[in-house]
C-alpha cells in the first residue's frame, strides 16, 4: 500500500484548482499546467521507483486517462459541428424542457454527448439572463444525474456493464430514483428560473423552431457511441492491443481518435463558426485531469483497501455514502469499481468473474442474517456514482467541460467553493439524503 501523504499532492491539486482562479486567476491561466504536470510527475515517480507493482499501476491509470481523453474528445468534436438554434426566448418553461430533453438524451449519447450538444444553443437562448444557476443546474441534470438509466448514459454504468451487469438491469433498477432527482431539481430549477429570471432582459432567436446546421455530424456521434462497444469484454474475438502489444490503449480509443479526427476535417464550417468552437477547452480538460489521473492513484487504492477490509461491516447505507462521497472528489468511475469490488467481496463474490457479476446483480441472499439482498447493494453503488459526480467540477468529465465552454461564452459561471458551497451542498445533499431514505435506508 502507499503511505497515507501521498495523498497530499491530490489534495493539494483539488486546492490549486478550488483556489486559483479565485484568487490568483491570471497566474493560474498561465501556469496550471506546471502545476498538475509537476504534481502528477512526483506521484509518477514515487510508483516507478519506490513501489513493487507502481509500474503496473501507472499503465492501467494511463489506460484509463487514454480512456476518457479519447471519449470526450470524441464527443466534443463532433458536437461541435452541430448548430442548434432554439427559436424561443430563454423561460423557466422553455429552459424546463430543454434540461429534460438532456436528461432523456443523455442515456442514448451518454452525459458527455448530451452536454456537449445542448450547451451552446442552452446558452443562446438565455443570453443576457444567464445567472450563474442555470449552469450549475444544466450540469447537475444533464452532465450527470441525467445519465443514470443506461450504461451508456455515464462512465461508471458502463464500467459495470463490460464487467457483466446486464444492459437493462440499470433502467429497471433505477428509474424510481432517477425519475424523483430529475423531477425535484426541475421543479426547483423552474421556480429558481421564474424568480431570479423575471423582469431581466432576454434575447430573441429568429424563427420559431429549431434549426440545425451541420446534422451530418450526428452520423459521426452514432459511430462514437458504436465504437465504445468495440471491446475485447464485450466481443471476445476483438484483439486487445493491451495484452497482444502491451500498449496503453485499444482499437476503442483508436477508432474514437480516428472518428474525432474525420468529424472536425468534415464538419459545416458555419456550425465550427457560430458555436465559437476551439480547442482550448479539451487543452484545459486534458492536462488537469493528467495530474488529477496520476495523483489520485493513491488516494483510489487506499481507499479501495478500506472498502475491502471493512465491507463485511457495511451496510448498504454505509457503502451508499462511500461511494457517493468518493465520486464527488475522485473521477467517479474507478471509484465505483473500487467500491463495488468492496461490496462484492461482501457476498464471496469476485468483480472479475462475468457470472458472479450477473448473479450479484439479479440478487444474492447475504451472508449476514437480516441483511439486504445483493441487488441492493449494485443500485445503491450505482446510484451514488452516478449521482454524487455532481457534487464538484472534477466529479464527472463532463462537468469540466461545460464549465469550460460557458466561461468562453462569457457566462456567469461560479468557481470550484463557489459551485460546493453555493450550490452542490445546499440543494444536491437534502435531494440525495432523501434518495438514500426512500431507497437505501438498510
Amino acid at each position: 500500500m502507499p503511505p497515507l501523504w501521498l495523498a497530499a499532492p491530490f489534495a493539494i491539486l483539488l486546492l490549486l484548482i478550488a483556489t486559483g482562479p479565485l484568487l490568483y486567476r491570471r497566474f493560474w491561466e498561465h501556469h496550471y499546467p506546471k502545476f498538475a504536470l509537476l504534481l502528477g510527475g512526483f506521484v509518477a515517480a514515487y510508483y516507478c521507483f519506490a513501489m513493487p507493482q507502481g509500474p503496473l499501476r501507472l499503465f492501467h491509470a494511463l489506460e484509463e486517462y487514454i480512456s476518457f481523453i479519447a471519449l470526450i474528445a470524441a464527443l466534443f468534436t463532433a458536437s461541435g459541428g452541430i448548430l442548434i438554434t432554439v427559436g424561443r426566448r430563454g423561460s423557466p418553461l422553455v429552459n424546463g424542457a430543454l434540461l429534460a430533453t438532456g436528461a432523456v438524451l443523455a442515456n442514448l449519447i451518454g452525459t458527455t454527448g448530451a452536454s456537449m450538444l445542448l450547451i451552446r444553443p442552452y446558452l443562446r437562448i438565455n443570453e443576457g439572463r444567464l445567472k450563474a444557476f442555470h449552469t450549475v443546474f444544466f450540469i447537475f441534470i444533464v452532465s450527470n444525474i441525467g445519465g443514470a438509466l443506461t450504461p451508456i448514459g455515464d462512465p461508471p454504468l458502463f464500467l459495470g456493464f463490460l464487467k457483466g451487469v446486464p444492459f437493462f438491469w440499470v433502467l429497471s433498477a433505477l428509474w424510481r430514483p432517477w425519475l424523483l432527482a430529475i423531477s425535484a431539481l426541475l421543479l426547483l430549477f423552474m421556480a429558481f428560473d421564474a424568480f431570479v429570471g423575471k423582469g431581466s432582459p432576454l434575447t430573441a432567436e429568429p424563427g420559431g423552431g429549431v434549426r440545425i446546421v451541420g446534422a451530418r455530424s450526428f452520423l459521426w456521434l452514432l459511430l462514437m457511441i458504436g465504437a465504445l462497444f468495440v471491446d475485447p469484454a464485450i466481443f471476445p474475438w476483438i484483439p486487445s492491443l493491451q495484452e497482444m502489444l502491451h500498449l496503453p490503449f485499444g482499437i476503442r480509443e483508436l477508432l474514437l481518435f480516428t472518428l474525432a479526427a474525420g468529424a472536425y476535417t468534415s464538419a459545416d464550417r458555419q456550425a465550427l463558426r457560430e458555436n465559437g468552437f476551439c480547442f482550448s477547452p479539451i487543452r484545459e480538460v486534458a492536462t488537469l485531469f493528467l495530474g488529477i489521473f496520476a495523483t489520485m492513484i493513491p488516494a483510489l487504492q487506499l481507499a479501495a483497501a478500506y472498502a475491502a477490509s471493512h465491507a463485511g461491516d457495511f451496510s448498504v447505507t454505509r457503502f451508499y455514502w462511500m461511494a457517493g462521497v468518493l465520486s464527488g472528489v475522485l473521477d467517479n468511475a474507478p471509484t465505483y469499481l473500487s467500491v463495488l469490488s468492496g461490496a462484492m467481496g461482501k457476498f464471496g463474490v469476485d468483480i472479475g468473474a462475468v457470472g458472479d457479476m450477473k448473479a450479484f446483480a439479479s440478487g444474492m441472499p447475504s451472508p449476514v442474517r437480516g441483511d439486504a439482498m445483493s441487488g441492493i447493494y449494485l443500485m445503491a453503488i450505482s446510484v451514488a456514482s452516478v449521482f454524487f459526480g455532481a457534487m464538484t467540477y472534477i466529479g464527472n468529465a463532463p462537468n469540466f467541460m461545460v464549465r469550460s465552454i460557458a466561461e468562453e461564452a462569457h457566462a456567469v459561471v461560479p468557481g470550484f467553493i463557489g459551485y460546493l458551497f453555493k450550490y452542490s451542498i445546499p440543494v444536491l445533499l437534502p435531494l440525495f439524503a432523501a434518495v438514500w431514505w426512500l431507497f437505501f435506508n438498510y
